[in-house]
């Protein structure tokens, strides 16, 4: 998919910096701006960048870190122990995003993002992958979107110039 200069600029007013890595949009916001973008597995540099799926829409990032101020991470990481559905759930999850980006060049790690498949670390890597491939593979993305339909999506939810949100949004490799 191409990534037009537009999007390229767009994604930067988001993240408050040049995009690095940005294979394509992998999902957009109701207005049509990006919201998440799909990362090479490594930078230009070799460095590598785990994280297939940078949410970048600044209104969802804020949303998205107000559910892990709130202690959800928590929460979640408790009910893989307590409930082996939802654990089966997300190790498949875990394993889809490492078949993914593997198919796109392996690091040679099982190591994926967000915590998979033993825990939740990092809600922002949960949403954006929902968002990114859709419902029913994610379920504490699919969760989290759910705990957000009120806040987002709704009307223009990004505009340029309104910063990056979360200041570590899913990104190891931010500096």
């Amino acid at each position: 998919m191409t990534i037009t200069q537009e999007d390229r600029d767009f994604v930067a007013s988001q993240l408050g910096r040049a995009p690095r890595g940005m294979r394509r949009i992998a999902a957009r916001c109701p207005s049509g701006h990006a919201s998440v973008v799909q990362t090479n597995p490594r930078l230009e540099d070799g460095t590598p960048f785990p994280t297939l799926y940078y949410l970048t829409c600044s209104r969802l990032n804020s949303s998205v870190s107000t559910l892990e101020g709130s202690g959800l991470m928590r929460e979640m990481t408790e009910r893989l122990a307590e409930e082996p559905e939802l654990a089966a759930a997300y190790l498949r999850a875990h394993e889809a995003y490492l078949a993914e980006r593997d198919a796109i060049e392996s690091l040679g790690t099982k190591v994926t993002a967000g915590g998979m498949p033993d825990r939740v670390k990092c809600l922002h890597v949960h949403v954006a992958h929902s968002l990114a491939v859709g419902r029913g593979v994610n379920p504490f993305g699919d969760e989290a979107l759910d705990r957000l339909a009120e806040l987002w999506p709704s009307g223009d939810c990004a505009a340029a110039g309104t910063g990056a949100g979360a200041p570590d949004a899913g990104d190891p490799a931010s500096a």
